[in-house]
């Protein structure tokens, strides 16, 4: 079987639907293991809006920090855009495109979300799962 086949297929369930309020975003600190084999922490936001939801890698492209100021506080005042809360940079939902701040004109990283059976589901990258016994 082709391994980019079973990556790009590999299915990993990280919350249900309406874990996450309209309009409102959660992040989740996941250990992704990369091309090597190799397991590394991997932060991510996710933004639900209505019945669409969007991730991004929770790392400010201006300094590598995460963009929560507060344990699951992304969005800015108005709650319209996602806001790096070291520098205020701010990012529009739908692109991750940064349109104010240090990293103006840059972006944050997509992260592929399904949803599936009422869950919200990442694609397209091996995640460490756990395992019930406690092993790894």
């Amino acid at each position: 079987m082709n391994k980019q086949w079973v990556r790009q297929n590999t299915v990993y369930g990280i919350c249900g639907f309406n874990d996450i309020p309209s309009r409102r975003a959660m992040g989740f600190h996941l250990m992704i293991v990369d091309e090597d084999g190799n397991q590394r922490p991997w932060p991510i936001v996710v933004v639900r809006w209505g019945k669409k939801v969007l991730g991004y890698l929770n790392k400010c492209p201006h300094s590598g920090v995460n963009l929560d100021w507060e344990h699951n506080e992304f969005l800015d005042p108005y709650g319209i855009r996602l806001m790096c809360g070291k520098h205020g940079s701010t990012f529009e939902l739908g692109t991750g495109r940064c349109v104010d701040g240090p990293c103006k004109g840059d972006g944050l990283t997509p992260i592929a979300l399904t949803v599936l059976d009422g869950d919200i589901c990442i694609i397209g990258v091996r995640l460490v799962e756990d395992d019930p016994t406690g092993n790894r």
